[in-house]
């Protein structure tokens, strides 16, 4: 869905990182070195941005249920 505001392990805010590390990502580095340069050191972290599935732009297709 959205990517998450906190992550879930340790509290530390990780929505604010999970655009540029797309970029960083379309511009060819690899990921460690994305998450070097975003200052995202800690496995927990690296899990939630890593395994995150953007899922918003597809339920918004589908009407709302009432």
């Amino acid at each position: 869905m959205i990517i998450p505001i906190r992550c879930f392990s340790c509290g530390k805010l990780i929505a604010h990182v999970y655009q540029p590390y797309l970029d960083l990502l379309e511009k060819g580095e690899s990921s460690e070195i994305a998450f070097e340069k975003l200052g995202i050191d800690r496995f927990c972290c690296k899990r939630m941005i890593v395994a995150h599935v953007d899922l918003i732009d597809d339920l918004l297709k589908f009407p709302r249920l009432q």
